[in-house]
Protein backbone atom coordinates (compact mmCIF):
# COMPACT_ATOMS: atom_id res chain seq x y z
CA UNK A 1 0.00 0.00 0.00
CA UNK A 2 1.20 3.56 -0.65
CA UNK A 3 2.89 5.27 2.29
CA UNK A 4 2.58 8.80 3.66
CA UNK A 5 3.59 10.73 6.77
CA UNK A 6 1.01 12.19 9.15
CA UNK A 7 1.11 13.15 12.81
CA UNK A 8 0.30 10.66 15.58
CA UNK A 9 -1.93 11.62 18.48
CA UNK A 10 -0.42 11.74 21.96
CA UNK A 11 -1.73 13.37 25.11
CA UNK A 12 -1.01 17.05 25.55
CA UNK A 13 -2.57 20.48 25.45
CA UNK A 14 -2.37 22.78 22.40
CA UNK A 15 0.93 24.64 22.47
CA UNK A 16 2.42 22.19 24.97
CA UNK A 17 2.26 19.05 22.86
CA UNK A 18 4.51 18.13 19.93
CA UNK A 19 2.98 15.35 17.88
CA UNK A 20 5.42 12.75 16.54
CA UNK A 21 5.54 11.83 12.87
CA UNK A 22 3.72 8.69 11.83
CA UNK A 23 4.21 6.55 8.70
CA UNK A 24 0.72 5.57 7.54
CA UNK A 25 -0.79 3.43 4.79
CA UNK A 26 -3.07 4.97 2.19
CA UNK A 27 -5.59 3.21 -0.06
CA UNK A 28 -4.45 2.27 -3.56
CA UNK A 29 -5.12 5.23 -5.89
CA UNK A 30 -8.39 4.94 -7.83
CA UNK A 31 -8.80 8.14 -9.88
CA UNK A 32 -12.30 9.25 -10.82
CA UNK A 33 -13.09 10.61 -14.29
CA UNK A 34 -11.48 14.03 -13.84
CA UNK A 35 -8.77 13.03 -11.36
CA UNK A 36 -5.11 12.22 -11.77
CA UNK A 37 -2.63 10.27 -9.68
CA UNK A 38 0.59 12.20 -9.01
CA UNK A 39 3.66 10.31 -7.88
CA UNK A 40 5.26 12.82 -5.53
CA UNK A 41 8.94 13.46 -6.07
CA UNK A 42 9.38 16.29 -3.54
CA UNK A 43 7.38 18.10 -0.86
CA UNK A 44 8.17 21.16 1.25
CA UNK A 45 7.43 22.41 4.76
CA UNK A 46 5.62 25.57 5.78
CA UNK A 47 5.19 27.18 9.20
CA UNK A 48 1.64 25.78 9.37
CA UNK A 49 3.15 22.28 9.53
CA UNK A 50 5.15 23.25 12.61
CA UNK A 51 1.98 24.71 14.15
CA UNK A 52 0.06 21.50 13.35
CA UNK A 53 2.54 19.45 15.36
CA UNK A 54 1.78 21.73 18.32
CA UNK A 55 -2.02 21.59 17.74
CA UNK A 56 -1.97 25.34 17.12
CA UNK A 57 -3.57 25.29 13.67
CA UNK A 58 -7.34 25.16 12.95
CA UNK A 59 -8.64 21.69 12.14
CA UNK A 60 -5.53 19.80 13.24
CA UNK A 61 -6.18 16.09 12.73
CA UNK A 62 -4.49 12.70 12.47
CA UNK A 63 -4.28 10.24 9.61
CA UNK A 64 -4.15 12.98 6.92
CA UNK A 65 -0.76 13.33 5.19
CA UNK A 66 1.19 16.45 6.12
CA UNK A 67 2.40 19.28 3.87
CA UNK A 68 0.72 21.43 1.23
CA UNK A 69 3.64 21.93 -1.16
CA UNK A 70 4.30 19.21 -3.69
CA UNK A 71 5.54 18.34 -7.14
CA UNK A 72 5.67 15.11 -9.07
CA UNK A 73 4.75 13.21 -12.21
CA UNK A 74 1.26 12.15 -13.31
CA UNK A 75 1.32 8.34 -13.51
CA UNK A 76 -2.40 7.56 -13.94
CA UNK A 77 -5.58 9.42 -14.84
CA UNK A 78 -9.32 9.13 -14.96
CA UNK A 79 -11.23 8.81 -18.21
CA UNK A 80 -11.82 12.51 -19.02
CA UNK A 81 -9.74 14.23 -21.66
CA UNK A 82 -8.95 16.99 -19.17
CA UNK A 83 -7.29 14.41 -16.93
CA UNK A 84 -5.65 12.30 -19.63
CA UNK A 85 -3.75 15.26 -21.11
CA UNK A 86 -1.58 15.29 -17.97
CA UNK A 87 -0.36 11.68 -18.24
CA UNK A 88 3.42 11.50 -17.88
CA UNK A 89 3.86 15.25 -17.24
CA UNK A 90 5.73 16.93 -14.40
CA UNK A 91 3.35 19.04 -12.34
CA UNK A 92 3.04 21.29 -9.30
CA UNK A 93 -0.09 21.09 -7.16
CA UNK A 94 -2.30 24.02 -6.26
CA UNK A 95 -1.92 23.97 -2.44
CA UNK A 96 -5.62 24.40 -1.67
CA UNK A 97 -9.16 24.36 -3.01
CA UNK A 98 -12.35 26.40 -2.81
CA UNK A 99 -11.06 29.61 -4.39
CA UNK A 100 -11.38 30.04 -8.15
CA UNK A 101 -10.83 33.66 -9.17
CA UNK A 102 -12.68 36.12 -6.90
CA UNK A 103 -10.15 38.85 -6.00
CA UNK A 104 -11.78 39.34 -2.60
CA UNK A 105 -11.51 35.79 -1.30
CA UNK A 106 -12.66 32.16 -1.56
CA UNK A 107 -16.03 31.54 -3.20
CA UNK A 108 -16.66 28.32 -1.29
CA UNK A 109 -18.93 28.78 1.74
CA UNK A 110 -16.56 26.43 3.59
CA UNK A 111 -13.62 28.70 2.86
CA UNK A 112 -10.20 27.83 1.50
CA UNK A 113 -9.11 24.25 2.25
CA UNK A 114 -5.31 23.96 2.33
CA UNK A 115 -3.71 20.58 1.75
CA UNK A 116 -2.03 18.77 4.60
CA UNK A 117 -2.84 17.67 8.12
CA UNK A 118 -6.32 19.10 8.77
CA UNK A 119 -9.96 18.04 8.69
CA UNK A 120 -10.65 20.59 5.95
CA UNK A 121 -8.83 18.67 3.22
CA UNK A 122 -8.05 14.93 3.12
CA UNK A 123 -4.99 15.38 0.89
CA UNK A 124 -1.37 16.12 1.71
CA UNK A 125 1.89 15.98 -0.24
CA UNK A 126 4.22 14.16 2.16
CA UNK A 127 3.48 10.76 0.66
CA UNK A 128 4.15 8.55 -2.31
CA UNK A 129 1.01 9.50 -4.25
CA UNK A 130 -1.74 12.14 -4.32
CA UNK A 131 -5.00 11.65 -6.20
CA UNK A 132 -6.34 15.08 -7.08
CA UNK A 133 -8.65 16.87 -9.52
CA UNK A 134 -6.89 17.61 -12.80
CA UNK A 135 -7.95 21.26 -12.55
CA UNK A 136 -5.60 21.76 -9.59
CA UNK A 137 -2.41 21.16 -11.61
CA UNK A 138 0.06 23.42 -13.37
CA UNK A 139 2.97 22.22 -15.47
CA UNK A 140 6.24 22.43 -13.57
CA UNK A 141 8.36 25.33 -14.90
CA UNK A 142 10.92 23.63 -17.11
CA UNK A 143 13.99 25.30 -15.60
CA UNK A 144 13.26 24.09 -12.06
CA UNK A 145 14.57 20.98 -10.36
CA UNK A 146 12.10 18.80 -8.49
CA UNK A 147 13.15 20.23 -5.11
CA UNK A 148 12.93 23.81 -6.40
CA UNK A 149 9.46 23.13 -7.81
CA UNK A 150 8.30 21.72 -4.47
CA UNK A 151 9.44 24.95 -2.82
CA UNK A 152 7.13 27.03 -5.02
CA UNK A 153 3.37 26.47 -4.45
CA UNK A 154 2.20 27.80 -1.06
CA UNK A 155 4.86 30.41 -0.41
CA UNK A 156 4.86 31.46 -4.06
CA UNK A 157 1.08 31.89 -4.06
CA UNK A 158 1.07 33.77 -0.74
CA UNK A 159 3.87 36.09 -1.86
CA UNK A 160 2.28 36.64 -5.28
CA UNK A 161 -1.02 37.81 -3.80
CA UNK A 162 0.68 40.00 -1.21
CA UNK A 163 3.09 41.66 -3.65
CA UNK A 164 1.35 41.62 -7.01
CA UNK A 165 -2.35 41.71 -6.08
CA UNK A 166 -2.59 43.46 -2.72
CA UNK A 167 0.29 45.95 -2.66
CA UNK A 168 -0.15 47.24 -6.20
CA UNK A 169 3.38 48.66 -5.94
CA UNK A 170 5.48 46.05 -7.74
CA UNK A 171 6.46 48.52 -10.45
CA UNK A 172 9.69 50.06 -11.74
CA UNK A 173 10.95 52.81 -9.46
CA UNK A 174 8.75 51.95 -6.48
CA UNK A 175 10.33 51.18 -3.08
CA UNK A 176 9.17 48.10 -1.20
CA UNK A 177 10.29 46.82 2.20
CA UNK A 178 10.01 43.07 2.84
CA UNK A 179 10.39 42.18 6.49
CA UNK A 180 11.78 38.96 7.97
CA UNK A 181 13.84 37.92 4.97
CA UNK A 182 14.85 34.27 5.07
CA UNK A 183 11.42 32.68 5.24
CA UNK A 184 9.90 31.19 2.09
CA UNK A 185 7.19 33.83 1.56
CA UNK A 186 9.54 36.77 2.13
CA UNK A 187 12.09 35.35 -0.31
CA UNK A 188 9.50 34.75 -3.02
CA UNK A 189 8.20 38.28 -2.42
CA UNK A 190 11.75 39.55 -2.97
CA UNK A 191 12.07 37.61 -6.23
CA UNK A 192 8.66 38.75 -7.55
CA UNK A 193 9.06 42.43 -6.66
CA UNK A 194 12.61 42.58 -8.01
CA UNK A 195 11.61 40.85 -11.26
CA UNK A 196 8.79 43.40 -11.63
CA UNK A 197 11.33 46.24 -11.44
CA UNK A 198 10.79 47.56 -7.92
CA UNK A 199 13.56 48.62 -5.54
CA UNK A 200 13.39 46.05 -2.76
CA UNK A 201 14.76 46.53 0.76
CA UNK A 202 14.73 43.84 3.42
CA UNK A 203 14.96 43.45 7.17
CA UNK A 204 16.27 40.61 9.30
CA UNK A 205 17.89 39.94 12.65
CA UNK A 206 20.72 38.13 10.85
CA UNK A 207 23.52 39.90 8.99
CA UNK A 208 24.17 36.72 7.02
CA UNK A 209 20.57 36.64 5.76
CA UNK A 210 20.79 40.31 4.76
CA UNK A 211 23.92 39.56 2.77
CA UNK A 212 22.27 36.64 0.99
CA UNK A 213 19.19 38.74 0.20
CA UNK A 214 21.34 41.40 -1.42
CA UNK A 215 22.92 38.70 -3.57
CA UNK A 216 19.38 37.82 -4.73
CA UNK A 217 18.67 41.40 -5.80
CA UNK A 218 17.74 43.43 -2.72
CA UNK A 219 18.89 47.05 -3.01
CA UNK A 220 19.57 47.29 0.69
CA UNK A 221 18.76 45.88 4.09
CA UNK A 222 18.71 46.58 7.78
CA UNK A 223 19.05 44.60 10.99
CA UNK A 224 15.84 45.23 12.93
CA UNK A 225 17.66 44.52 16.19
CA UNK A 226 19.61 47.76 15.79
CA UNK A 227 18.41 50.88 17.56
CA UNK A 228 16.79 53.31 15.12
CA UNK A 229 16.76 50.77 12.28
CA UNK A 230 13.94 52.61 10.52
CA UNK A 231 16.03 55.79 10.18
CA UNK A 232 19.01 53.80 8.97
CA UNK A 233 16.85 52.14 6.35
CA UNK A 234 15.54 55.47 5.09
CA UNK A 235 19.11 56.61 4.55
CA UNK A 236 19.41 53.81 1.96
CA UNK A 237 16.49 55.01 -0.16
CA UNK A 238 17.33 56.26 -3.68
CA UNK A 239 17.85 60.01 -3.87
CA UNK A 240 14.95 60.50 -6.28
CA UNK A 241 12.43 58.73 -4.01
CA UNK A 242 13.20 58.85 -0.29
CA UNK A 243 10.04 57.05 0.87
CA UNK A 244 8.61 53.55 0.87
CA UNK A 245 5.58 52.78 -1.28
CA UNK A 246 4.71 49.47 0.37
CA UNK A 247 5.72 47.11 3.17
CA UNK A 248 5.20 43.36 2.86
CA UNK A 249 5.10 42.00 6.41
CA UNK A 250 4.65 38.63 8.07
CA UNK A 251 5.59 39.55 11.64
CA UNK A 252 3.09 42.13 12.92
CA UNK A 253 4.21 43.75 16.18
CA UNK A 254 4.98 47.44 15.78
CA UNK A 255 5.12 47.45 11.98
CA UNK A 256 2.33 50.06 11.66
CA UNK A 257 4.06 52.43 14.08
CA UNK A 258 7.44 52.02 12.40
CA UNK A 259 6.05 51.72 8.90
CA UNK A 260 3.97 54.90 8.84
CA UNK A 261 7.14 56.94 9.42
CA UNK A 262 8.76 55.43 6.34
CA UNK A 263 5.80 55.18 3.98
CA UNK A 264 4.62 57.93 1.68
CA UNK A 265 1.11 59.31 2.30
CA UNK A 266 -1.32 56.68 1.09
CA UNK A 267 1.32 53.95 1.34
CA UNK A 268 0.36 50.32 1.85
CA UNK A 269 1.20 47.73 4.49
CA UNK A 270 0.33 44.20 3.39
CA UNK A 271 0.15 41.76 6.30
CA UNK A 272 0.28 38.04 5.48
CA UNK A 273 0.98 36.89 9.05
CA UNK A 274 1.61 37.92 12.64
CA UNK A 275 4.27 35.62 14.09
CA UNK A 276 5.21 38.22 16.73
CA UNK A 277 1.71 38.44 18.17
CA UNK A 278 -1.87 37.74 17.00
CA UNK A 279 -2.64 41.45 17.44
CA UNK A 280 -1.04 44.68 16.33
CA UNK A 281 -2.14 48.29 16.88
CA UNK A 282 -3.36 50.52 14.06
CA UNK A 283 -2.59 53.99 15.36
CA UNK A 284 -4.04 57.44 14.65
CA UNK A 285 -0.84 58.62 13.01
CA UNK A 286 -1.37 56.03 10.29
CA UNK A 287 -4.97 57.19 9.82
CA UNK A 288 -3.88 60.82 9.40
CA UNK A 289 -1.30 59.76 6.83
CA UNK A 290 -3.90 57.70 4.93
CA UNK A 291 -1.86 54.53 5.35
CA UNK A 292 -3.69 51.41 4.20
CA UNK A 293 -3.37 48.07 6.02
CA UNK A 294 -4.39 45.13 3.84
CA UNK A 295 -4.63 41.55 5.02
CA UNK A 296 -3.54 38.89 2.57
CA UNK A 297 -3.49 35.12 2.76
CA UNK A 298 -2.82 32.41 0.17
CA UNK A 299 -4.51 33.14 -3.18
CA UNK A 300 -6.94 31.97 -5.84
CA UNK A 301 -6.56 29.27 -8.49
CA UNK A 302 -6.18 32.04 -11.06
CA UNK A 303 -3.44 33.71 -9.03
CA UNK A 304 -1.67 30.36 -8.72
CA UNK A 305 -1.65 29.95 -12.50
CA UNK A 306 -0.48 33.55 -13.00
CA UNK A 307 2.30 33.03 -10.45
CA UNK A 308 3.60 29.83 -12.06
CA UNK A 309 3.62 31.44 -15.51
CA UNK A 310 5.55 34.44 -14.14
CA UNK A 311 8.12 32.14 -12.52
CA UNK A 312 8.65 30.36 -15.83
CA UNK A 313 8.77 33.52 -17.95
CA UNK A 314 11.27 35.22 -15.63
CA UNK A 315 13.13 31.95 -14.92
CA UNK A 316 12.94 32.57 -11.18
CA UNK A 317 14.27 29.93 -8.80
CA UNK A 318 12.76 29.45 -5.35
CA UNK A 319 15.44 29.40 -2.68
CA UNK A 320 15.94 25.98 -1.08
CA UNK A 321 17.60 26.08 2.33
CA UNK A 322 18.06 22.37 2.88
CA UNK A 323 16.86 19.01 1.54
CA UNK A 324 16.60 15.55 3.07
CA UNK A 325 15.68 12.35 1.23
CA UNK A 326 13.23 9.55 1.95
CA UNK A 327 9.82 9.17 3.59
CA UNK A 328 11.32 6.80 6.15
CA UNK A 329 14.03 9.32 7.09
CA UNK A 330 12.31 10.51 10.28
CA UNK A 331 15.54 11.91 11.74
CA UNK A 332 16.13 13.98 8.62
CA UNK A 333 12.55 15.23 8.38
CA UNK A 334 12.50 16.09 12.08
CA UNK A 335 15.73 18.05 11.58
CA UNK A 336 13.93 20.22 8.98
CA UNK A 337 11.25 20.97 11.58
CA UNK A 338 14.03 21.93 13.99
CA UNK A 339 15.42 24.37 11.43
CA UNK A 340 11.98 25.96 11.20
CA UNK A 341 11.55 26.01 14.96
CA UNK A 342 14.92 27.76 15.37
CA UNK A 343 14.41 30.12 12.42
CA UNK A 344 17.78 29.11 11.01
CA UNK A 345 16.62 28.42 7.47
CA UNK A 346 17.16 30.70 4.49
CA UNK A 347 14.59 29.50 2.03
CA UNK A 348 12.45 26.39 1.87
CA UNK A 349 12.93 23.08 3.68
CA UNK A 350 12.31 20.20 1.29
CA UNK A 351 11.80 16.44 1.52
CA UNK A 352 12.87 14.56 -1.61
CA UNK A 353 10.32 11.75 -1.64
CA UNK A 354 11.51 10.00 -4.81
CA UNK A 355 13.98 10.54 -7.62
CA UNK A 356 12.33 11.61 -10.86
CA UNK A 357 13.86 8.65 -12.67
CA UNK A 358 12.28 6.29 -10.13
CA UNK A 359 8.75 7.12 -11.27
CA UNK A 360 7.01 3.90 -12.29
CA UNK A 361 3.61 3.03 -13.67
CA UNK A 362 0.90 1.92 -11.29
Amino acid sequence: MPKAIAIRKIDGKPGKVYYPLDLIDLPEPQPKDNEVVVKITAAALNHRDHFLRQHLYPGTTFGVPLLADGTGVVVATGSSSAAQKWKGKKVVLNPGSGWKDDPDGPESPKGYAILGGTKMNPLGTLGEFVTIDAGELEATPRHLSSCEAAALPLTGLTAWRAVMTKSGQAKPGRNILITGIGGGVALMALLFATAAGANVFVSSGSEEKLKKAKALGAKGGINYKEEGWDKKLMAQMPAERKVLDAIIDGAGGDIVDKGMRMLRPGGVIVSYGMITSPKMPFIMGAVLKNIELRGSTMGSRKEFADMVRFVESKRLRPVVSRTVSGLDNFDGINSLFEDMKNGSQFGKLVVEVAKENEVSKL
